[in-house]
């Protein structure tokens, strides 16, 4: 995944890190509308909940822009922002699991929008949907923090199992062997799901 610039006379963005380590602010604002929303889907994918992903959000740039000197450019500079937001999210839910009992419960806000919407009859595609996305959603809530953030990386924001890699701060072996288990522990859910439906 290279880096995201919608337009080719934009700043690339090592540019802009160059420029924000030498004392410009204004190019780690641009940095800032560059990724926001990308990092906002990574940590609500993880935390599911919109007011603490925002704190997360807020503390995971505090943190990028008081390390950005650090900074070397051996990865991509997704790449180190995309790490720094799935520890601090990761952070997050264990400081929340250690104060109060997590709910499994999927809500309305913690939706994995993943489904194809590639079927010709539009009212039974919104039926269909509502009705896997409902069930996709307490699958997804069944997979531990770790299984369900490569999924989140890998299958909704497209990153490759490198990446993830460098993200996770693990080796891509144990990418590829947490997204199988992972699909296959969804594959599982599901069918357990539908055959309850069946009941």
């Amino acid at each position: 995944m290279d880096s995201i610039q919608s337009d080719s006379n934009e700043p690339s963005d090592l540019s802009l890190v160059q420029r924000a380590q030498s004392g410009e602010s204004r190019a780690f604002d641009l940095l800032v509308v560059r990724y926001q929303k990308r990092l906002y889907s990574v940590i609500f994918q993880i935390i599911r909940h919109h007011q603490d992903t925002e704190d997360v959000l807020y503390q995971t740039l505090i943190k990028a822009h008081d390390n950005l000197s650090g900074f070397k450019g051996d990865s991509g500079f997704h790449t180190w922002l995309y790490r720094i937001a799935v520890n601090r999210s990761l952070n997050f839910i264990r400081l929340r699991k250690s104060h109060r009992e997590m709910s499994i419960h999927a809500n309305e806000e913690g939706d994995f929008d993943i489904i194809d919407e590639g079927v010709v009859n539009e009212v039974e595609l919104q039926e269909n949907r509502s009705e896997l996305q409902n069930k996709l959603n307490v699958s997804l809530s069944k997979l531990s923090e770790d299984h369900r953030t490569v999924v989140n990386l890998f299958d909704i924001q497209g990153l490759s199992h490198a990446e993830i890699a460098k993200i996770l701060g693990c080796s891509d072996g144990t990418v590829r062997s947490r997204l199988h288990y992972a699909h296959k522990q969804l594959k599982n859910y599901l069918f357990d799901v539908k055959k309850g439906d069946r009941s």
